[in-house]
């Protein structure tokens, strides 16, 4: 399995997307590492594939929308 997800730093009041075959331990490599400058990103929305190659696509795609109202409308629709 594989996972799009999307992640927020209310520190930076950032999101940031991603793609992984772990999300959990991505997660918490992200919090650990303090990537992207902050410690706090909380999972605020994740989808399922069952190749690298789907989530990657997916990643690119909800990237190249480039609208923070898009990616907020995802995560209200997760719920």
């Amino acid at each position: 399995m594989f996972y799009v997800y999307i992640i927020y730093s209310a520190l930076k009041d950032k999101y940031y997307i991603g793609q992984t075959s772990d999300l959990e331990k991505r997660i918490e490599t992200h919090r650990l590492r303090k990537n992207l400058g902050a410690s706090d990103w909380i999972l605020k929305y994740s989808e399922t594939y069952a190749t690298r190659i789907e989530a990657v696509k997916r990643e690119l795609e909800i990237k190249n929308k480039k609208r923070r109202a898009y990616i907020e409308g995802l995560i209200s629709a997760f719920g």
